[in-house]
């Protein structure tokens, strides 16, 4: 019998603290995210954004605004927390072309997914700093001009730059992104 995604890899537990009227620090929260996005085209695909913030400072008792959260890019100064889970590619380049279609439709509109011949089909570009860190599997990450597989504790530091994820494994792949507002 064929895994899901749901059977390898657990639902993200957000565990969000505070301090109480007296100062004393405590767990304002322990569960799920409210905010998990998928693309039904895309079995297995999962977006859990944890936490945004909206400015820069940040005031560290700003309230919680993830349900508010539209699309891949953070707000201007401010930064996102997402864990992504990848299911693995298919082989086939159209069925790779209509899942990515998919995704970027409903989900990430406001990436700039500008494709050229031969790009692979999810390559896009934001004006941020992302910090993607490898929690599980192993993800291949694109650039234009060549590609590196990441695995479990490997980090990635994409800064502006045109670029794809590919799951080419035979097993499901973990993502923290951490986006950040950025500038050329």
């Amino acid at each position: 019998m064929m895994k899901t995604i749901s059977d390898v890899l657990a639902p993200i537990r957000r565990v969000i603290t505070d301090n109480n009227t007296s100062g004393k620090s405590f767990f304002l929260e322990d569960g799920p995210s409210p905010s998990i996005k998928k693309v039904p085209e895309r079995p297995g695909y999962r977006v859990t954004n944890l936490w945004r913030t909206t400015e820069s400072p940040v005031k560290v008792h700003a309230p919680d605004t993830i349900t508010q959260h539209v699309g891949v890019l953070p707000a201007p100064l401010g930064n996102v927390l997402r864990i992504i889970d990848y299911p693995p590619e298919p082989k086939d380049p159209a069925e790779i072309k209509r899942l990515q279609d998919a995704t970027f439709s409903q989900l990430y509109k406001d990436a700039g997914h500008h494709l050229k011949p031969g790009d692979h089909p999810g390559m896009h570009i934001t004006k941020t700093v992302d910090y993607a860190l490898v929690l599980a599997g192993e993800m291949t990450a694109i650039m234009e001009t060549e590609e590196t597989v990441l695995r479990a504790g490997d980090v990635l530091i994409q800064r502006g730059t045109n670029h794809a994820w590919a799951n080419r494994s035979d097993f499901p792949a973990r993502i923290a992104f951490i986006l950040i507002d950025g500038q050329d």
